[in-house]
């Protein structure tokens, strides 16, 4: 009988399982570490503090708590808030019986994606199954969601600033350095890696300070920074609203928040009207400019458009992209007959990022233009044909995901000598499995798509040898885990990628990678698309907003 691997970090000892990897090959998961204190009692809301270490053996078996969220089937709460924990996986670890010490493997920490709200690291949707093959440490976070991962209020004397989930993720990373060594991992070698709002945190951290030597490269998929549903407001008032407490004051209203149950939290949550990615006007749960006047370790106390404007960020090799019908998730999760709004709210396309107050004359202009762009001037119906349909999947990709990471990309290679690089996924295959189970039949390729060729989950079967999907499973992870390698997707002609992945030398040329049943570089994504956009970000002067 094959024992199970006990190892010591810092904090104590760990005990977990022996599992195999796509290729046949062992290795080595453990499972629901916690990296924070459970953020209760009085740390509820608050940045979070490290782990005490624990006397035994933690039992790292299986996956820990989730945050709380609401459960996709019941409608009702799942998760607890003591949900602060970690999953690594190495293919490897270091025998007694070494006499000499074997190289460290480059380490890849994935953030996983949600729209600040729901998720996790489960291994049965995120299993490393496949990176780990490719010779790479892969450690998966929770952080916190919703209400309480983001609370913000204007009173700085109460010390809740807000992005206490981001803080989450800069806590795991530093738990990462302190600990990885013992998995095998090189703590100078860590690729950030996310999806959707998980890219867009991923994108938050090379922005902020706080995160500083963390972490060497970063990969977005599908966010970034410059995406609008990833802002949020000071929301102290708004959940005291939600709760009744109209009339309270921040500290009252705090005070109340700290004796509720998180389920009176939660409940109070779902009543709020916010308008989440069907929208991009300002969201109720993101990332804020924390107050300068507080006595915290900030995120950030400059916004973050600022901060990559101005280049004072960390400098380091991003990879970032996206799925060719991204937008496509968002009119699978609006009701149908909320869909009307991208034709007849003339203001609703108008991007939160603009700061421009609704009804406004440059709101309502700029909300004209970009309706006629996509729509032109005709009566437009859901129900007349399934162009309109598909007019919808391009305005919300190029809104809500595209324009966002192409200015970031430009952005970055204005400001920084640093390799960054750009890939748009359009390959349709049975590993899609997003876009199966939300039953879209528009062509191109859905939001959180990706994820299949990745990760092992429960949705998606290994590949059979020699298919299209095992074929493009293994190239995705091996560009993935090149980058992760040396900074670079392709740093040599491999037969399996069969072609070098220029990096982004112009602002004004963007080569990127189309992942396709064939790879292939392109130049300048959605070209004519993007250069409207470009127009409207100018017209409404982002700059001087902020």
């Amino acid at each position: 009988m094959v024992e199970e691997p006990i190892i010591s970090v810092k904090e104590g000892k760990l005990c977990g399982l022996i599992s195999e990897d796509a290729r046949g090959n062992k290795f080595y998961s453990f499972l629901g570490i916690p990296y924070a204190k459970p953020p209760i009692g009085p740390l509820r809301f608050k940045a979070p503090l490290p782990i005490d270490p624990w006397e035994g053996v933690f039992n790292a078996i299986d996956d820990g708590n989730l945050c709380v969220q609401e459960d996709p089937l019941t409608k009702t709460m799942q998760g607890s808030e003591d949900c602060l924990n970690l999953n690594v996986y190495t293919p490897c670890l270091q025998s007694s019986s070494d006499t000499l010490n074997p190289p460290l493997k480059p380490v890849m920490v994935y953030i996983h994606g949600g729209s600040f709200l729901a998720g996790s690291n489960l291994k049965s949707l995120h299993g490393p199954e496949f990176l780990v093959a490719e010779d790479i440490v892969v450690v998966s976070i929770n952080y916190r969601l919703g209400i309480f991962g983001f609370l913000s209020l204007e009173d700085h004397k109460l010390n809740i600033p807000g992005n206490a989930a981001l803080k989450d993720m800069v806590l795991a990373l530093k738990w990462v350095q302190r600990n990885i060594r013992c998995f095998m991992g090189d703590p100078k070698n860590v690729t950030i890696f996310g999806n959707s709002a998980g890219a867009a945190a991923v994108h938050f951290l090379v922005l902020s300070p706080l995160a500083k030597g963390l972490f060497h490269k970063a990969l977005c998929q599908s966010g970034s920074a410059l995406s609008s549903w990833a802002y949020g407001i000071r929301n102290g008032k708004v959940i005291g609203r939600a709760m009744g407490l109209e009339e309270k004051s921040e500290e009252e209203v705090l005070a109340y928040l700290m004796e509720a149950s998180s389920e009176e939290i939660f409940e109070a949550q779902c009543k709020i009207n916010s308008e989440t990615v069907q929208g991009n006007r300002t969201r109720f749960i993101g990332v804020v400019v924390e107050p300068k006047s507080c006595k915290c370790e900030k995120l950030f106390s400059t916004h973050p458009v600022k901060i990559l404007q101005s280049g004072k960020y960390n400098k380091v090799p991003i990879l970032m992209g996206y799925n060719s019908g991204d937008g496509m998730i968002v009119d699978a999760m609006v009701a149908p007959e909320l869909n009307y709004v991208y034709w007849t709210d003339k203001e609703f396309n108008v991007p939160g990022l603009l700061q421009l107050k609704k009804g406004s004359t440059l709101s309502k202009q700029l909300g004209e233009e970009i309706i006629k762009f996509y729509f032109g001037n005709g009566d437009i119906s859901r129900d007349t044909h399934l162009q309109e349909f598909y007019d919808v999947s391009k305005i919300t990709t190029d809104n809500s995901f595209l324009r966002g990471i192409y200015a970031s990309v430009k952005i970055h290679r204005n400001t920084s000598k640093v390799p960054i690089y750009m890939y748009r996924l359009s390959l349709e295959s049975e590993l899609n499995f997003y876009k199966k189970i939300l039953g879209i039949e528009l062509p191109g390729v859905c939001h959180a798509d990706e994820l299949g060729y990745l990760f092992r989950t429960i949705l998606t079967e290994i590949p059979s040898p020699g298919s299209i999907e095992d074929v493009a499973q293994r190239r995705m992870t091996r560009l993935w885990t090149n980058f992760a390698k040396y900074g670079n997707p392709t740093p040599y002609l491999d037969p399996s990628v069969g072609l070098i992945w220029p990096r982004v030398m112009d602002a004004n040329r963007i080569p990127f990678l189309d992942i396709g049943q064939n790879l292939r570089i392109d130049e300048n994504p959605e070209d004519n698309r993007m250069k409207f956009w470009d127009k409207i970000y100018a017209k409404g002067k982002l700059c001087s907003k902020l």
